[in-house]
């Protein structure tokens, strides 16, 4: 799978940390930056994964930032993405089999390695269900839906 994953200064060690860990796994990774742990605005990297992720370049993102929250806003902002903020591999998995998540944004001051690599397979592994959800989907690109 083609995954993007970005972040900010915040969370540099831990996208390093998941971008090797997505690597080993087998999957092609472009990473957004930052390139180095200096000082960076979160929203300019949320916005570079949600536009990567809505041209189909990647096929899902992993945004990260302190909290994950400023990030998850940030992506949000592009209609065409849906990123839910997780903290463990339930929500990660519900996320999209109910929302169809093209993103999941997590707070490295909040998530270990460990639980954001158990929330990444959740999310990885995890099929949109359709049925029922789909046109509650559908609304959130579009709210004439």
């Amino acid at each position: 799978m083609r995954i993007a994953i970005a972040s900010d200064h915040a969370a540099f060690d831990l996208k390093a940390e998941l971008r090797e860990y997505l690597i080993g796994l087998g999957h092609e990774v472009a990473d957004l930056g930052p390139e180095t742990a200096d000082r960076v605005d979160y929203p300019d990297y949320g916005y570079k994964l949600a536009e990567i992720v809505a041209e189909g370049v990647a096929e899902r993102g992993i945004a990260l930032c302190g909290s994950g929250i400023g990030i998850s806003i940030a992506v949000n902002r592009h209609p065409a993405l849906r990123c839910a903020l997780v903290s463990e591999p339930l929500s990660a998995a519900l996320a999209r089999e109910h929302n169809d998540a093209n993103a999941i944004a997590m707070g490295a001051r909040l998530t270990g390695p460990d639980m954001a690599k158990a929330c990444i397979d959740a999310f990885l592994a995890t099929e949109f269900v359709g049925g029922r959800h789909a046109g509650r989907v559908a609304k959130l690109s579009d709210p004439t839906f």
